[in-house]
């Protein structure tokens, strides 16, 4: 509404004439006019007063003014509008991002061995409780760690299925080394707490009951062996492949090398390396059983806080090199086995025309086998 003299705004509030607010000098009126609050501020006297106005196009008497629309039944006054505003909470974000994922028909078998192994562990935990054995409560932790490859594995599916957006236009491929980061550390804390745990057993050593002790052993060790072979993790299978050995695949190695040179027929499982999750699950149900046997024959309970702390140690040398391994991948270090492929990139670089020399350059990788 443009008027001569005194006008109102649509807030109610007087303003002057418009010419007022622009100097002859600074050529005719523009075909907007002030809406709302104005603020005009004095200057020096050889330079015009600056006024802050909200401006608007009137040429459409039809639209209103101050209202545009959004979002459905959402409106935002004014000129200047902010950001868009998602209102999806974090629950229905969650479902929908779940909803795309078993969308895949493979998925849905991770997501039944992963119900099982909660029944799984939950059973272990309480023979874990009646028997009183530290060293099955450490070899359960190994069933837990199952669960978490298992959550690294759908992690894995969804990075698959989601395109790099505005926000990460690297993708998502860092989500699941973040994944198999925190799965390897919380399983390394776990066995930290074993081995807290047997120390303070070894000062005074309670009565271990075998009855289910044996059947946990079995029980778990079938579980985690179905549930490796079952499930294609590929972070975890290119994580265990490319991270250096861990001493307990190292002291097998050099067992397996006396055995094939007896047996040729088990170079091809026992060479070059066996897979590591399959060792410390081999490994440990070997401790339970020799656990079992003394309790039974001896009743030598201290064997049992003793076979608690060799499967922590064993848990957390298995587990040391694919935290570091994945670390490095987070905090962009240049991959080891690249770097003479990398140098001699460079070189051939450095030879082309117009180059005189490169500096400063850093390579990493963005998720596992991806530069």
């Amino acid at each position: 509404m443009a008027m001569d003299g005194m006008s109102t705004s649509a807030s109610g509030l007087p303003y002057h004439h418009v010419s007022e607010y622009y100097p002859r000098k600074l050529g005719p009126k523009p075909d907007v006019v002030p809406s709302g609050v104005t603020e005009r501020k004095t200057g020096p006297a050889d330079k015009p007063d600056m006024v802050s106005v909200d401006i608007i196009n009137f040429k459409d008497s039809d639209t209103p003014l101050h209202r545009k629309k959004q979002e459905t039944d959402s409106y935002v006054l004014g000129t200047i509008h902010p950001f868009r505003k998602s209102h999806k909470s974090i629950f229905s974000k969650f479902s929908q991002e779940f909803n795309l994922v078993t969308s895949d028909r493979r998925s849905w078998k991770i997501l039944l061995f992963g119900v099982l192994n909660v029944i799984c562990t939950a059973s272990l935990l309480m023979w874990c409780n009646s028997t009183n054995s530290m060293a099955l409560t450490a070899y359960t932790y190994l069933t837990i760690f199952d669960l978490f490859s298992l959550i690294t594995c759908l992690i894995s599916s969804w990075v698959a299925m989601k395109k790099p957006s505005q926000a990460f236009s690297f993708g998502f491929e860092r989500l699941e080394v973040l994944a198999v980061f925190a799965s390897t550390v919380l399983i390394q804390l776990g066995a930290l707490f074993i081995l807290k745990e047997s120390l303070e057993r070894f000062m005074e050593q309670p009565e271990v009951h075998t009855g289910r002790l044996l059947v946990g052993t079995f029980v778990a060790l079938f579980f985690n062996l179905l549930t490796l072979l079952s499930i294609k993790n590929k972070p975890f299978v290119y994580v265990s492949e490319a991270a250096s050995t861990s001493w307990l695949q190292e002291h097998v190695a050099d067992l397996s090398q006396s055995l094939c040179g007896i047996v040729p027929a088990l170079s091809s499982i026992l060479l070059p390396r066996m897979n590591p999750f399959v060792l410390i699950n081999m490994a440990g149900a070997f401790a339970l059983g020799i656990t079992y046997m003394l309790i039974e024959i001896n009743n030598y309970n201290a064997v049992d806080t003793a076979s608690a702390v060799a499967i922590a140690l064993m848990t957390f040398g298995t587990m040391y090199p694919m935290s570091v391994y994945s670390g490095k991948v987070l905090l962009q270090t240049t991959p080891s086995h690249v770097i003479g492929q990398l140098d001699k990139v460079l070189r051939e670089v450095s030879t082309l025309d117009g180059v005189l020399e490169v500096r400063n350059e850093h390579f990493w990788t963005i998720g596992f086998g991806s530069l």
